[in-house]
């Protein structure tokens, strides 16, 4: 026996008294959605500190290279 008065059918409501349930998978569409946008706003995130590492090192050595080629000398006969 339950404990819940007995309601007439003209006043039960249309709507349901209860939510369904739901399938809380793993494999949907949105999460697949929302997955794919992070990584691509990962990607798009900007350079990381190795990237900069990378790029500060190829720089300095660059300048070392130029600065090493202005300031040669060449082979002087002179002893200058």
């Amino acid at each position: 026996m339950s404990k819940k008065p007995p309601v007439p059918a003209e006043n039960q409501s249309p709507y349901p008294i209860e939510e369904p349930p739901h399938d809380h998978s793993q494999d949907n569409e949105t999460l697949a959605v929302v997955r794919e946008i992070a990584a691509a706003k990962q990607r798009r995130a900007g350079p990381n500190a190795r990237q900069l590492g990378i790029g500060a090192a190829v720089g300095i050595g660059s300048a070392a290279i130029v600065a090493g080629l202005l300031f040669w000398r060449g082979n002087r006969k002179d002893g200058k």
